[in-house]
């Protein structure tokens, strides 16, 4: 971190007898703005859109040009005194609206439609957990009661991961 930014955003800081502080401050609101609850419209874009509207936000791509040139997968936005990046933190969350999905950034860069819970519910019911052991491939012997195991086996399983009631 820098004396004049703060450490995970780069948001700029007031300074001790800075001048026009109120520029400093509104930069500031305006990547706070554009980080806080993001949404792009789409990511790794490479090019920036030809008239894009105040508060529209995208991850940039691989091979940026233009306006993004040196940006690469970095976050940004359009606002009133041009296109302001954020530089991604492992952590940063959006949702892009042309995929439909989340994308999160981590030490990897960018994914996308990735989620990791140790579980998952659905109106407080489980659906999936950590995984059971493996169910045993039917073996030699009487076929009924072999298949009867096996089938019981992955009912078990299915109950166990909330897919089917008990």
């Amino acid at each position: 971190m820098s004396d004049d930014t703060t450490a995970r955003l780069a948001l700029p800081l007031l300074v001790s007898g800075q001048a026009h502080k109120e520029e400093t401050h509104n930069e500031a609101l305006a990547l706070i703005d554009l980080a806080l609850c993001c949404a792009v419209e789409a990511s790794g874009v490479d090019a920036p859109p030809e008239a894009p509207l105040p508060g529209q936000c995208w991850i940039v791509g691989a091979a940026p040009r233009g306006a993004w040139a040196g940006q690469a997968g970095a976050f940004t936005g359009w606002t009133g005194a041009g296109w302001q990046f954020v530089a991604p933190r492992e952590g940063l969350r959006a949702w892009d609206r042309a995929r439909q999905c989340v994308l999160a950034y981590t030490a990897a860069g960018w994914e996308s439609g990735v989620m990791r819970a140790a579980r998952v519910l659905v109106d407080g019911q489980q659906v999936v957990g950590a995984r059971a052991a493996a169910i045993a491939d039917p073996g030699q012997g009487e076929g009924d009661q072999v298949a009867r195991a096996c089938l019981a086996n992955i009912l078990a399983a299915l109950r166990a991961h909330g897919l089917i009631a008990s």
